[in-house]
């Protein structure tokens, strides 16, 4: 801690309550004590006020950093071909899916009916397939070109 006469700011004694309440979890603390303590804590002006609360507990060992693993590109589909991994080809089973669906509803309707309907499925499938196949094959004249390069 910074020099003892120095006054304390909120932040600070939020942080000696929290390793006060560390220490009651670990059960170097009475429920008791605890409460004592924590009062003292947020009634404390310096931080020699604070550094008296835990004087008598051990000091947190500080964790080694470890930096976070990095974050796996959710979205890359663009960037790969048909050979190149599992997302384009579920851009393209979740075109399926739901081309099956909206057909199977449109039949449905149509047999309830018992007259063929405007087959307004064309309107769900049909821009969404020519925009997977437009990128499709511009992906793989990329990879082509790719490959040429030295």
């Amino acid at each position: 801690m910074p020099e003892p006469h120095l006054r304390a700011a909120d932040a600070d004694r939020a942080a000696v309550a929290a390793q006060l309440g560390e220490h009651l979890s670990a059960g170097r603390l009475t429920v008791a004590e605890y409460d004592d303590r924590l009062a003292g804590a947020y009634a404390a002006r310096t931080y020699g006020e604070l550094d008296a609360l835990t004087a008598d507990l051990p000091r947190p060992t500080p964790q080694p950093r470890t930096t976070p693993a990095p974050a796996e590109r959710t979205c890359d589909w663009p960037h790969r071909g048909w050979s190149g991994g599992p997302t384009q080809q579920t851009a393209w089973r979740n075109w399926a899916v739901v081309a099956v669906i909206v057909l199977t509803v449109w039949t449905a309707t149509s047999i309830g009916s018992r007259e063929l309907g405007h087959f307004w499925p064309m309107w769900v499938i049909g821009p969404w397939g020519a925009v997977l196949l437009a990128q499709t094959l511009i992906r793989g004249r990329d990879d082509e070109q790719r490959r040429r390069l030295p």
